[in-house]
């Protein structure tokens, strides 16, 4: 075989292998994969979006972001409102995951949701929330427009580190004066998912409150049922009382 035969097989081979390398750092998603482009339409009524889970995977194809959610874009139009849900059959997960820091973006035509998680000591939370809407209004004489909106430099969904956040109420996020975004139900995960599952729930305080009031409901009726016997049961006694001395 000739020097040049040598040479030409060196470079096939190194750019096979850089193909296999770049191929295997790609973040996977267990997004419904669809090749079906569709710019998004806002529509005039609100509908309950579709959950679904989002995961992205590191090098070893371990899963370590896991997102179970729905997500509503609002948008602000003319004094009206318009929506559009977000279709996992036509989204994509992407991102990466590091030690202190992880990123997951959900992509679609024309927009994308990018969650920002950080890792500080035993606890973990979204530091940033960035959002992209470039749709086409359903109204007559509207002009399509682009919508972008961020929230940045808090400590949403804090959990501790191998917990998930989870949250079955709506959570509205107002990412701009006329962009709101909501998550409805919601449970999320960025580091330390032991076999790619979520971790113990944390409850938000919109559930907590949900669920504390039949408590604190069922308690006050109990009260004012032993109040009244127990008032019963003095006037009683202290008619006995009377009817004994006459």
């Amino acid at each position: 075989m000739s020097h040049f035969s040598h040479h030409l097989l060196l470079v096939f081979s190194l750019h096979w292998l850089g193909s296999a390398l770049a191929t295997e750092s790609l973040d996977v998603s267990d997004s419904p994969s669809s090749n079906q482009s569709v710019t998004p339409v806002l529509q005039p009524k609100e509908s309950t979006p579709s959950q679904f889970s989002y995961t992205v995977q590191n090098l070893k194809g371990q899963v370590c972001i896991r997102a179970s959610l729905g997500v509503e874009f609002v948008v602000k139009e003319n004094k009206k409102k318009y929506y559009f849900n977000l279709k996992p059959d036509l989204t994509r997960a992407t991102g990466y995951c590091g030690n202190q820091k992880s990123v997951l973006s959900l992509e679609f035509d024309d927009g994308h949701l990018e969650f920002t998680f950080i890792k500080d000591g035993d606890v973990s939370y979204v530091k940033t929330i960035k959002c992209l809407l470039k749709p086409t209004l359903s109204c007559k004489n509207c002009q399509s427009k682009q919508y972008a909106g961020i929230v940045n430099n808090h400590k949403l969904f804090q959990a501790k580190t191998g917990q998930s956040f989870m949250c079955k109420s709506e959570t509205t996020l107002i990412m701009a004066d006329n962009l709101k975004i909501k998550l409805l139900p919601m449970q999320i995960q960025a580091f330390d998912l032991v076999r790619g599952v979520f971790g113990k729930e944390l409850e938000c305080w919109a559930d907590f409150n949900r669920s504390l009031i039949p408590i604190i409901l069922g308690s006050v009726a109990t009260a004012i049922c032993l109040i009244a016997i127990l008032t019963y049961v003095l006037l009683r006694e202290h008619r006995s009382q009377g009817y004994e001395q006459l």
